[in-house]
């Protein structure tokens, strides 16, 4: 530390204007066990975040901890770019046995650098390079990174200030649901792809979240799903699938497309694939889509060692019993305890609406008159971290460990309530201004 200045001090003075969550939750976090974390005056809080769905078996899961441990305790590698290591096949091998055969998937695996928005950078490059098309369809609403390329297919505005000019390739359509309401989406790829005259090129790849996180918690329907595979296939487009935020388990099965029965082409993972918030990403390719030439797309950090260890071990402790384990079918449960009572108690009572699948639920407040940023920042104050999402934060997005306890989760559901009562009070007791 910074001689003569405080903690808070130090992030002001040392770290760019670009930090975000330390804004929302101005605490000094030190430690961290399962669903709570511990800031340096000693507070303990309920965290609803997880590292932006990177921590799905909570801080410090035990069973990975162990293997990192003993892994550098031998002095197991910590870094070989793409060398074959015992770790990398470990995970391979469980990563195969486990997840991709159950569900019966023969996708080759790509490892990526580190973020999420490689896997994505990854996926569109390789798609190009199938079809020998550049245009992409993503979706109004939908979040995929903040690299170039990745970028051109975000849809929020804000984020692509100071880039515009680069960022072509690309058209957005709207998502089957979103704050303006349902939209027949399929339709109007029709439109765009089966007229000559209608200005768009027939696209490489079709991207999409089946859960939009950051656009709002909107889930897109099972069946527009299967129609979107269909139309991929009638047109010969790849599917990209981008499962960065709510895959691992987080809608209840380790892919969220599991429900709908499709195949995606290409699938993305990242945050919660490496089982501990260690950085890692992957891209599954269908076999057939591997067209890479050696060293064509590469990275220095796409061998992180101790990811790989920590990755088998979530596997291992976690989805080692077939295509629907009992620890998908926790997630399921727990997800309808947090609907049912967000259900009972807030959208009655605030006029709130509860969306979401497994354990990423949304409450969206945009007809409450109550700012979800303020209600997050009771929470906090209370206890909870806990973020918003959408167009204008309108939503309080819980997000908790995959692993956190029914108890736990009941009492940040509470404090979520108190918060939103305690704003719709002091809405009703905010005096309106005379009319000039």
């Amino acid at each position: 530390m910074t001689q003569g200045h405080g903690l808070a001090e130090v992030f002001d003075d040392r770290e760019s204007a670009v930090r975000s969550y330390v804004r929302s939750f101005p605490a000094t976090f030190e430690t961290g066990h399962q669903e709570f974390l511990v800031s340096t005056d000693g507070t303990r809080y309920l965290d609803f975040l997880a590292g932006a769905g990177a921590l799905n078996y909570g801080h410090n899961p035990g069973f990975a901890k162990r293997a990192l441990i003993a892994h550098l305790e031998r002095d197991g590698l910590t870094h070989a770019l793409d060398l074959a290591t015992t770790a990398k096949r470990d995970f391979l091998e469980v990563f195969a046995d486990h997840v991709l055969r159950p569900r019966g998937l023969d996708h080759k695996v790509q490892f990526c650098s580190p973020s999420g928005t490689n896997a994505v950078e990854a996926a569109l490059k390789v798609a190009r390079l199938v079809t020998g098309r550049t245009n992409v369809i993503a979706f109004g609403g939908g979040f995929h990174g903040m690299s170039t390329g990745a970028l051109a297919t975000v849809g929020a505005g804000f984020y692509k200030q100071g880039l515009r000019p680069t960022l072509g390739g690309v058209t957005h359509v709207p998502y089957p649901d979103s704050p303006m309401g349902p939209f027949d989406s399929l339709d109007l790829l029709d439109r765009l792809v089966g007229d000559p005259s209608s200005g768009v090129e027939k696209p490489a790849a079709v991207l999409l979240e089946t859960v939009q996180c950051e656009g709002g918690v909107y889930v897109a329907p099972d069946a527009f799903l299967t129609g979107l595979r269909k139309w991929c296939d009638a047109h010969r487009v790849l599917l990209i699938v981008d499962d960065i935020q709510v895959g691992c388990g987080r809608t209840g099965a380790f892919f969220s497309f599991e429900r709908a029965g499709v195949e995606p082409d290409l699938i993305t993972l990242s945050k919660s694939i490496s089982g501990f918030g260690l950085p890692m990403a992957l891209l599954l390719l269908k076999p057939e889509y591997d067209v890479w030439k050696p060293g064509q797309h590469s990275g220095t950090f796409r061998g992180n060692q101790l990811a790989f260890v920590a990755a088998a071990e979530a596997i291992r402790a976690h989805w080692a019993d077939g295509a629907d384990p009992a620890f998908a079918a926790e997630v399921r449960r727990k997800g309808d305890l947090v609907a049912d009572f967000l259900r009972r108690e807030a959208v009655a009572r605030f006029g709130a609406r509860v969306r979401g699948r497994g354990l990423i639920l949304g409450l969206d407040l945009s007809a409450s008159g109550i700012a979800g940023a303020k209600v997050s920042r009771r929470c906090f104050e209370r206890g909870l971290i806990v973020e918003t999402c959408g167009r204008d934060s309108e939503v309080v997005k819980i997000l908790p460990p995959l692993t956190v306890a029914d108890i736990s989760l009941v009492q940040g559901l509470e404090i979520i309530v108190e918060a939103l009562h305690d704003e719709a009070e002091g809405a009703r007791r905010t005096p309106v201004a005379a009319a000039s």
